[in-house]
């Protein structure tokens, strides 16, 4: 098997792996290499959506042949593709030296989405971004995993707001030819396409690889000739709403994927999902081993003491279940392959607090792990006691499900500025090493001044770009409604609220807009003024999510509010960097306890920006009491609920954080807001980075698994 890699016939030979570099998303975290790209732009081409694929595909070759003789560029490059064969080549890492020798089988991490990069519109939200970090962190600490999930090549929507604030979506076709992703092609040289056997429908599928630093994910495509029409469209989007068409999804996501990894002629050692979408992974393992000769008793032995399961959902009714009826439809022939009759099938899924007719894939998944874990402290007991009833015999303390705290891959989300004056006071190497909380307790030697000058800069750059947005969008002939509700009235000197996430009502966004007398005092204050930024989308079919959006729009538009408030239309991966660089406070109020973990206040964290939050998810354990604001939070959906959160919302927001940022000294400083600034950077780098995450995966999870996965070996 090989890939098929992108060929750029006008590179010269002296700067020819160029396309190599293009070709790996090691160079979206990496500052060095960007600037490589952003060279070549300066001599005449566009870095394109920071696509560095598409750049050199439409580069003039003149451009490139001067490049190839310019000696500070060859200086440049000769230095970052050291670095590159450094980081992507060598066994030597943190992997090896704590957990296992190289020559063991890879980890195999299965996920419905992945948020890695703009240049690849594949994901939805957070679980994404989540499941894209995690690969990431995996090739910075030589983690050998590979990644397994699907390309959605129309599955990416564009937010769109009508003149009366309701959402539209315009779909995004990903340009194959243009992104930073390869065909994978067989022996014989032709792409690798894939059959999954399915009841009445045989299915195929492309297989397509991105390259990750270290790790490759390869991603299934059934939009090809070789399918029906009506088939070619399952990997066009995500989370499809129709039952039928979603198992089929799951299907082929937990079966097919593991098809790939069997074709390639990769054999993993351990399994890891992340949610329940891809669990069927589980059964094509044991079907494997069985027919191989094992009994259904030890494949299920085998494959359970060497799968991870983790779960973000912390409400029952977010969990996929399937009808036993249309279970039968689709796996009456594959349940004999595995050596086991239907009743005992559906037993391995049965939920029997909800519907005992139905295949639950959480429920499944739980009891074919030996390893399962929750993604905060709060959601590890909402866990326990939602799926209680598997294990009755257990008390909670005693049940069989951990949590391991998610984390974001610090390299991606911190701000360009911010990381070159962490070189400057933290020492050089202080990214190596991120995970150490006592290499930040060196930012309490940043000059407050130099810190704040920094972080207005990253401010005036967010606003900037939303004024950018806004005047695109009047080029188009937007409604002047949606031009005043973008923030063209912003000021980089006003104290600056974000609010951004997937529009869904336990979300909250409206809960600052409770009592819009008293917000209204709050943002047209004469001498301490407040704006806030909402961004976010709704699910297409979320009706009351699409409802706040446009709740949020008509108040910002709302002459009455002073144009304090904006609505950013299409929120993605590019102005979510801007977000939690920019804002000066990390708003987030979720109805506990629906806050699995909740990723995006890290990523403020660590940039600086304190959060103001409901105590739940993350911010359970992250709030120390210097490091931002918090409150409790009602956790029922009474209208009693809303009302005491939002007194306290704004109690906090009049009484604490709005005196504290303006108390500034005759330079403009507020050194006693500077110092929260640092305690919030302090405590998120080290603790809720993906670098301590994956750590903790690969000790408490991999370690274990490893050992099992070897005794299984030693003994075949």
């Amino acid at each position: 098997m090989d890939d098929y890699e992108p060929k750029f016939p006008n590179l010269p030979e002296r700067i020819s792996r160029l396309g190599e570099l293009a070709c790996n998303l090691w160079w979206s975290w990496h500052p060095e290499a960007r600037a490589l790209f952003y060279m070549l732009a300066g001599r005449g081409s566009e870095f394109k959506a920071q696509n560095p694929v598409s750049q050199l595909f439409e580069m003039d070759g003149s451009v490139l042949d001067a490049a190839a003789k310019d000696s500070r560029f060859l200086r440049r490059y000769d230095a970052v593709m050291a670095r590159f064969d450094a980081d992507v080549n060598s066994y030597q890492s943190w992997f090896y030296s704590k957990i296992r020798d190289p020559g063991m089988h890879p980890i195999a991490y299965f996920s419905a989405e992945y948020g890695l990069h703009h240049s690849l519109p594949f994901y939805a939200g957070g679980l994404g971004f989540l499941a894209g970090d995690f690969l990431k962190e995996c090739s910075d600490l030589g983690v050998p995993a590979v990644g397994v999930g699907f390309m959605y090549p129309e599955g990416y929507l564009h937010q769109r707001l009508s003149p009366d604030g309701w959402q539209m979506n315009e779909s995004e076709s990903l340009d194959r030819s243009r992104a930073p992703i390869c065909r994978v092609r067989d022996e014989d040289g032709q792409t690798l396409t894939i059959k999954v056997p399915i009841v009445e429908r045989s299915i195929y599928f492309e297989v397509w690889k991105a390259q990750i630093g270290r790790v490759p994910l390869y991603l299934i495509d059934t939009d090809i000739e070789a399918n029906d029409p009506w088939n070619r469209g399952i990997s066009s989007r995500l989370y499809i709403g129709d039952a039928e068409q979603r198992l089929v999804h799951e299907m082929i996501l937990g079966i097919g994927g593991t098809q790939i990894l069997e074709a390639l002629g990769i054999k993993h050692s351990i399994l890891h999902l992340n949610e329940g979408h891809s669990a069927f992974a589980i059964l094509e393992r044991i079907r494997e081993k069985v027919e191989k000769g094992s009994s259904y008793k030890d494949a299920a032995d085998q494959v359970r003491s060497t799968t991870v399961f983790t779960t973000h959902t912390p409400v029952p009714a977010g969990h996929d279940v399937f009808s036993f009826e249309l279970m039968d439809k689709y796996f009456g022939s594959y349940i004999p392959l595995l050596d086991l009759d239907r009743d005992e099938f559906y037993r391995l899924g049965r939920d029997s607090s909800n519907s005992s007719s139905h295949f639950n894939m959480t429920a499944f998944a739980l009891r074919m792990s030996a390893f399962r874990n929750a993604v905060s402290k709060m959601h590890g007991i909402v866990t326990r006691k939602m799926w209680h009833h598997l294990w009755p015999g257990l008390s909670d303390g005693d049940l069989p499900i951990s949590y391991i705290t998610n984390g974001v891959h610090v390299p991606t989300w911190i701000a360009p500025s911010l990381a070159a004056m962490f070189n400057r006071y933290l020492g050089p190497n202080w990214l190596a090493d991120h995970d150490n909380p006592s290499i930040w307790q060196l930012v309490d030697d940043i000059p407050d001044a130099e810190l704040w000058h920094v972080h207005r800069l990253l401010k005036m750059s967010l606003i900037a770009v939303m004024k950018e947005r806004a005047r695109e969008r009047w080029k188009e002939h937007a409604d002047l409604n949606i031009i005043m509700a973008s923030g063209m009235l912003f000021d980089p000197n006003t104290l600056t609220l974000g609010f951004a996430r997937r529009f869904a009502a336990y979300k909250r966004a409206n809960l600052i807009l409770h009592d819009l007398n008293r917000l209204k005092c709050i943002l047209n204050h004469p001498r301490h003024p407040v704006q806030i930024i909402f961004a976010g989308k709704a699910h297409p079919s979320d009706n009351e999510g699409l409802q706040l959006i446009q709740q949020v729009f008509n108040i910002a538009r709302d002459p009455n509010y002073g144009g304090r408030i904006a609505f950013i239309e299409d929120y993605d991966e590019e102005l979510a960097q801007y977000l939690v660089h920019g804002v000066d406070v990390w708003l987030n109020n979720p109805q506990p306890p629906f806050e699995a973990s909740g990723t995006s206040g890290m990523k403020a964290g660590i940039n600086g920006v304190p959060q103001l939050s409901v105590l739940d998810g993350w911010w359970l354990e992250g709030y120390i009491g210097t490091n931002g604001w918090a409150f409790d939070g009602a956790n029922s959906g009474s209208n009693g609920s809303e009302e005491s959160d939002s007194e306290e919302l704004y109690t906090i927001l009049e009484r604490q954080i709005v005196p504290l940022y303006y108390d500034k000294d005759d330079s403009g400083v507020s050194s006693k807001w500077v110092r929260v600034m640092k305690e919030s950077i302090k405590n998120a780098a080290p603790k809720f980075s993906s670098r301590r995450m994956v750590k903790e995966y690969a000790l408490e999870f991999y370690q274990n698994a490893l050992r099992h996965a070897n005794e299984t070996s030693l003994q075949a």
